[in-house]
This record gives structure tokens, C-alpha cells and sequence, in this order.
């Protein structure tokens, strides 16, 4: 085989390559073994025609191209690999020449990785979100708590505000019922505003038993169809029941955890707060210095790259929806659209990671950076760990060349993140 010349023009190369006559020979036969089977000729039985008989019919290459690709694993060796052409997705067949001697000239185009220029990416200012807890959120989680472990009490008297009330209601535009204004048996808290303006005020006073017509109207924003509108609520009350929300003392602590003490309680409560606000403010830096580095890097991003990460994202999502009992057709459908909407709405975010992507490795390849085989076989150790299989089996599933490049990534975020300067984040002005 023969390179006969290579031309890169942008993210574009295009290889020339002669293929030697066995060569193309071997892949051709190949191709019409695979093919005879289905092939039917007068005189010949399905699968029993002759290679030229099938050839002088259809014509003397119909079988080049079908060759060609099953010797292109050899031919991608030769025109990509060998001659160090870094190629992004599988090379495109743009001409076929054949010569009377039956020498085969081949023309490749293919995307190839990008020339990548980096920006600053060390010493880098990035805002950083203030991680304290304050008390408002120890007593939030504290209420919360209590309402978790709070009791309910049925009431002999009139409903009041923060009782909640069983009823039964159905509404009426000028007599008729309406779609959607029914409902039996329904628990409302009173003074939640989960019902429209001047519903739950005028349950206020009446006991389990009592029906009463209420005059409402919808806000003018209200859905369409009754926006507006004056309606009548008959409404009847079912029962009127208190929720009783223990004290939170001493005693509290002891019900619902394991402290003997409010106080060891809330401490308890603020350090795993802490802990975890912490870990998502690391996490939103980390992210924020890595995006900076990839702003502040030039490069010209082949759509090959775009649509590899634009695929690894849908099929992470997929993945997801799958766990849950839905396929990527049936939510895009839900969300009044289809696969290409879908793909479409993840773009923007495959776009910017796949810049994100080519910054860490250029930053790899500018720092020097390395990993060694203990650090790998340990990174291998890790996933069989994670996911309980035996290492063999995870080293059977995930290419070595996989595990090295995240390892590599994970030391560049490393450098660019440990040099950064996290600054405090700026107070939006509002305007007067």
C-alpha cells in the first residue's frame, strides 16, 4: 500500500492512498463470499453463482467497494495511523479510482483534532460561593424534623387557619359543572394558598358536616378557560383535624436522633450541613476554573468532537431515563418534541464540554503530565469496587487508553484548580 499524499487544510486531511493489487484482491473475494449467498442467477442455483458470472451482470468492481471495507482496518493503519494523521471519527470515502490494471486509488477525507492554543489557565480569579451554614438553616432542618414526626388530631369545632380540612368540592360557571373543579375526600391546609385567592379563607369557621356554596373568581392570568371568571365552590367539610409539632427540646433530640441534647442536635445538624455545602462549593469552583481555562483557550472545534460528546451526553441521559421506566423517545414526546429537539437542547452544553475536553488535553501535553501504571491498575481497582465486579472483568470492559486520558484530565483540573485564586462573588446591583 502507498500513501501517495496527505493535505490538511483546517481541521480537514485528505489522504491519498494506492492499495496493492492482492490486497485489494483479498478484500474483494471476501466481500463477494459474503454476498453470494443472497445472490440468485439463471442456471444457478441461490448462493452457487460464479464470482465472474456475477461480475460480467452487474459489473467488473461491483464488488470494490463492500472489498474495500473489509480490508479498511488495514487501509485506515497505513493512510491514519502510521503517517500520525490525528483523526477524529471514521474517515469518509470521497473517490474510488480504478485503472485498466486494476490498481485501486483511494481518496479519504476525515476531521482531524484541532490545533489547540491555551489561554492563561494557572493563576486564574474565580468567584467562589460563601459555603457557611447559617442558623436559618439549622432551624429549617430542624422544623422539618419535627414535621416529620409530627401527630394529627381530629377537632370537634369550627376550622381555623393552619388546620387543615378534609372536603369534598365541586364548581359551577352559571350552574354547569366544570372540567377539573371536582374533588372528594381532598386534605387542604389552610392558609397554604395551594387553592385559588378566597377559597381557603371563606372554609375558615365551618365544621365537619357543614356545606356551604362559595363565590369565587379566578385571577385574570388563571388558565383560559376560566380566567376571570366568577364561579360558585359547593363545598362540604369532612372533618377538621390539628397537626400537633412536638417542642424542639432535650427531649425532641432524644425522639429522632441519637444525641442527648437540642444542642449536640443542631451541632450535629450544622457540621453535616457544613460538609455538604462545602463539597458543592469545591465542586462549583472546580467547575467555574476549568470553564475560565476553556474560555480563555482558541481553537477551531471540529463538529466530529462536537457530536462525540454530543452522543456520550444523550446516551448518559438515556441511561438515566432508563432507570427510571422511560425511554429518551417517550420523555421527548412528554416535553412536545422529538429525538432531533432533544439532541438539539443538549448542543449548547456538548459544545462547551467538548471544548473543555481538547483545553485539559492540550494542558496535559503543555504540563508534562503522567500517570503510571500502579496509578492506573489502582483506578482499575477503584471501579471494581464501585460496581462489585472482579478487577479482570472491569479491565475486560474499559480500555486501558480510557482510564490513562481520565486520570491524565483529572491531574490537568488538578493544576489549573490548585493555582486559581478564588475571590468572593460579586453582589448583583439592583437596579432602583
Amino acid at each position: 500500500m502507498n500513501v501517495k499524499s496527505i493535505e490538511r487544510k483546517g481541521n480537514e486531511t485528505t489522504i491519498v492512498v494506492e492499495i496493492d493489487k492482492e490486497l485489494m484482491e483479498s478484500g474483494v473475494n471476501k466481500a463477494y463470499m459474503k454476498a453470494r449467498k443472497n445472490i440468485m442467477l439463471p442456471g444457478f442455483r441461490k448462493g452457487k453463482a460464479p464470482r465472474k458470472m456475477i461480475e460480467s451482470m452487474y459489473g467488473a468492481h461491483v464488488f470494490y467497494e463492500d472489498g474495500l471495507e473489509e480490508i479498511f482496518p488495514e487501509v485506515y493503519k497505513t493512510a491514519v495511523v502510521d503517517q500520525d494523521v490525528k483523526a477524529v471519527g471514521r474517515p469518509n470515502l470521497t473517490d474510488m479510482q480504478i485503472s485498466e490494471d486494476n490498481i485501486v486509488t483511494i481518496t479519504l477525507t476525515t476531521e482531524v483534532y484541532p490545533e489547540v492554543t491555551l489561554g492563561q489557565y494557572k493563576g486564574l480569579e474565580v468567584e467562589k460561593i460563601d459555603a457557611t451554614v447559617s442558623d436559618a438553616q439549622v432551624q429549617a432542618e430542624l422544623d422539618h424534623m419535627a414535621e416529620n414526626v409530627a401527630s394529627t388530631e381530629t377537632v370537634e369545632r369550627a376550622a381555623e387557619m393552619g388546620d387543615t380540612a378534609n372536603i369534598d368540592f365541586e364548581g359551577f360557571d352559571n350552574g354547569v359543572p366544570f372540567e377539573g373543579g371536582k374533588g372528594n375526600g381532598f386534605d387542604l391546609k389552610l392558609g397554604s394558598g395551594s387553592f385559588v385567592p378566597g377559597f381557603e379563607e371563606q372554609i375558615v369557621g365551618m365544621s365537619a358536616g357543614e356545606e356551604k356554596d362559595i363565590d369565587i373568581t379566578f385571577p385574570e392570568d388563571y388558565h383560559a378557560e376560566l380566567a376571570g371568571k366568577a364561579v360558585v365552590f359547593h363545598v362540604k367539610v369532612n372533618k377538621v383535624t390539628v397537626t400537633n409539632i412536638p417542642a424542639q427540646d432535650d427531649d425532641f433530640a432524644k425522639d429522632v436522633s441519637e444525641f442527648e441534647t437540642l444542642e449536640e442536635l443542631k451541632n450535629d445538624i450544622r457540621a453535616k450541613a457544613q460538609a455538604n455545602a462545602d463539597k458543592q462549593a469545591a465542586s462549583a469552583f472546580e467547575q467555574a476554573c476549568i470553564d475560565k481555562a476553556a474560555e480563555n483557550t482558541t481553537v477551531d472545534m471540529p463538529k466530529a468532537l462536537v457530536e462525540a460528546e454530543l452522543d456520550n451526553q444523550m446516551e448518559r441521559f438515556a441511561y438515566q431515563l432508563q432507570m427510571s421506566g422511560y425511554s429518551m423517545e417517550q420523555y421527548a414526546k412528554m416535553m412536545g418534541g422529538d429525538m432531533n429537539t432533544m439532541r438539539n437542547a443538549f448542543r449548547p452544553g456538548a459544545e462547551k464540554q467538548a471544548k473543555v475536553n481538547v483545553t485539559l488535553t492540550k494542558i496535559v501535553e503543555a504540563e508534562g503530565l503522567t500517570v503510571s501504571e500502579d496509578e492506573i491498575n489502582a483506578e482499575f481497582e477503584a471501579l471494581a469496587k464501585q460496581y462489585e465486579l472482579e478487577v479482570e472483568k472491569v479491565k475486560s470492559m474499559v480500555p486501558v487508553e480510557e482510564i490513562k486520558a481520565n486520570l491524565e484530565n483529572r491531574k490537568a483540573v488538578k493544576v489549573v484548580v490548585d493555582s486559581a485564586v478564588a475571590v468572593a462573588k460579586k453582589e448583583e446591583k439592583t437596579e432602583e
